[in-house]
């Protein structure tokens, strides 16, 4: 079997463990297995450089932040084969040019064009182990570009694709991915496989389990992606595509994010364009907005809500005062202080009953819903984020996720 592992920074953060990751590479080489493994880098390592570049520049140039950050994985990747080599195994460590990871020139959000992966197939047939360094690529102009929190896991998947491998195996902290956050829910169950489509509304919602950019990657190719503990020998949650007839008519999952905040924008004409003149500047800003709720026209003027990132929070202000004046709008505010919780899973939007139960529960409970937004087998609620851990509690025990399937 061919596999690619991927390693986070919890797994990689500091000697003893590296030594321990090696171990479990090596095990799977001598069963028979090509291993190519992708590391993050160590424990914190991202954090601190970032602390360090604002040390030293308060708006540091984006280039060269993605050059410093890039160096945290090339750590990784040399101790993991120092590691490896230590005991026995030839490896070599690749960063991500060496690896034939290029992406498009956007500093801090690169986009994965293409993978030359002949070095990576190379040096599997000399008997090594390829140590990847994950979360980076090069532009054709030969530029280090960083691909964002959680690249690792893009990183993994799109090698993975582009060398064939049976499977991209995403080893963590944790041993799968579960019914709920279990530091919120102690009885939270692992669940032992989730579609694209389930993992993939998870990932959007605020599950830290994998990057939701890896996870639709995998999906348009098929690629299997088993998450599993890095610690422990654990059966881990397996990743594919929908394998029964009927959907399954049930909640899988509860996923939950207290990064949210909203703006509401008032007495907004209720005329066409006024929606595309609203959101373009926040997009040309790089500001992304999830849920959007315009309320009924009343004298043909309207109030728009729309949820976004806190940490976009204060540029989005920035911008609202002239994006008002444009579109003719009374005014805007805003609030920080919000989160979300959804209930997932594939057919809930088709089968009775599951809203109702939703609403309910977190009405029971004394927690008051903002807005609402909806997929095919989604149902989110944004509510105060200091209520998040309590809806997450109740509707875990309302849909009876301890239960076994």
């Amino acid at each position: 079997m061919l596999v690619v592992q991927k390693y986070g920074g919890t797994s990689v953060a500091d000697a003893e463990r590296i030594r321990h990751v090696a171990g479990r590479v090596m095990k799977r080489v001598r069963s028979g297995d090509q291993v190519v493994v992708v590391v993050s880098a160590m424990g914190n390592t991202t954090d601190e450089l970032i602390d360090l570049a604002l040390q030293v520049s308060p708006e540091p140039d984006p280039r060269e932040l993605d050059m410093l950050l890039s160096t945290g994985e090339q750590m990784s990747i040399a101790l993991v084969a120092m590691a490896l080599r230590a005991m026995g195994q030839e490896a070599v460590g690749l960063t991500g040019q060496q690896a034939g990871i290029f992406t498009r020139a956007q500093y801090g959000a690169g986009r994965i064009s293409r993978i030359e992966a002949d070095r990576v197939r190379a040096e599997l047939d000399k008997g090594r182990v390829p140590i990847v360094a994950g979360f980076q690529g090069i532009t054709d102009e030969q530029e280090i570009v960083t691909l964002g929190r959680g690249g690792s896991d893009l990183s993994a998947v799109a090698l993975a694709i582009a060398i064939g491998a049976d499977r991209c195996e995403n080893c963590k902290d944790v041993e799968g991915v579960y019914t709920a956050d279990p530091r919120i829910v102690p009885s939270a169950r692992r669940l032992a496989d989730l579609t694209y489509e389930e993992m993939l509304e998870l990932a959007t919602q605020g599950s830290q389990v994998m990057h939701n950019r890896a996870v639709e990657l995998a999906s348009v190719y098929n690629l299997p992606v088993l998450v599993t503990s890095s610690m422990v020998e654990a059966p881990g949650t397996l990743i594919h595509g929908e394998s029964e007839l009927e959907e399954r008519n049930r909640v899988r999952a509860i996923a939950h994010d207290t990064d949210v905040a909203k703006i509401t924008v008032r007495g907004v004409p209720d005329k066409p364009g006024i929606a595309a003149d609203l959101f373009e500047p926040l997009a040309n800003a790089g500001i992304s907005v999830d849920t959007i709720v315009q309320n009924a026209s009343e004298a043909r003027l309207t109030d728009l809500t729309f949820t976004l990132a806190r940490k976009d929070l204060r540029r989005a202000e920035g911008l609202m005062p002239e994006i008002c004046t444009r579109i003719g709008a009374n005014g805007f505010a805003a609030d920080a202080n919000l989160g979300k919780v959804s209930i997932v899973g594939v057919g809930i939007q088709t089968a009775p009953g599951y809203a109702a139960r939703m609403f309910r529960k977190l009405s029971s409970s004394g927690i008051n819903i903002e807005l609402i937004s909806t997929s095919e087998i989604r149902l989110t609620c944004i509510i105060e984020a200091a209520r998040v851990p309590d809806a997450v509690r109740a509707l875990h025990d309302a849909f009876e996720l301890e239960k076994a399937e």
